[in-house]
């Protein structure tokens, strides 16, 4: 991998791990309440859930994406799923019904293989990040010539920020908790929509404009 591919790998692990939603609140409370091996335990579960889908958005598009990985119509498609991903994100009317809801029920006695299921079927569920999986090997595997070996160092790397970042909100769970306020946690989850819609039209204007005129690279690294 690039030093470009590592940092670009690491800011998508970084961004994912302040995704606001249910895993998030999840973990914070998992942590406060059950401590730091559980919360742990419960992340494990949920990059699970990301693996699975992954290799369901890999395996799904793997034979069309080698046909056309040449075709700049892919940022276009990859685009397009961000986008809309991010609009439902900003849009979304069950956010404010999370957000005030701030009681998560968990188990009375820590069961570690629970808290493990609970973080995998939590993340699962959640249809959206398959759509957000979808639309990254879209993008990375044309970036990458749909090469086995650098998407999976590509998207290793992604898991394995979002990891050390869920550590570190664990570690400080209880500050955070004292600023998650619904207010906060309402806007940053609308900022992430919005992110995510640039992302998405940034890489749609790469599907229609020619590569010299348009560095997608560049364009996120200016957005840092």
């Amino acid at each position: 991998m690039t030093f470009n591919e590592i940092k670009e790998a690491v800011f998508i692990g970084f961004f994912l791990a302040f995704m606001i939603g249910p895993v998030f609140f999840m973990l914070i409370q998992t942590s406060i309440i059950k401590g730091a091996r559980a919360a742990i335990m419960f992340d494990f579960g949920v990059i699970l859930g990301d693996i699975v889908f992954i290799l369901i958005a890999y395996f799904g598009s793997k034979s069309l994406l080698e046909e056309i990985k040449d075709d700049p119509r892919l940022f276009y498609i990859g685009g397009l799923i961000l986008l809309i991903y991010g609009i439902i994100t900003y849009l979304d009317k069950s956010q404010k019904t999370t957000i005030q809801d701030e009681t998560l029920v968990l188990p009375e006695k820590t069961d570690y293989l629970k808290l493990f299921l609970k973080g995998f079927f939590l993340n699962f569920i959640n249809i959206g990040v398959l759509a957000f999986w979808l639309g990254m090997i879209v993008v990375v595997g044309s970036n990458l010539e749909m090469n086995p070996q650098k998407i999976f160092n590509y998207f290793s790397v992604i898991l394995l920020s979002y990891l050390i970042t869920d550590i570190g909100k664990i570690t400080l769970a209880k500050q955070l908790k004292k600023h998650l306020t619904p207010k906060v946690t309402y806007k940053v989850k609308r900022a992430m929509g919005i992110l995510l819609m640039i992302f998405g039209i940034v890489l749609i204007l790469k599907g229609f404009i020619p590569k010299e005129k348009l560095n997608f690279k560049n364009v996120i690294e200016n957005n840092k």
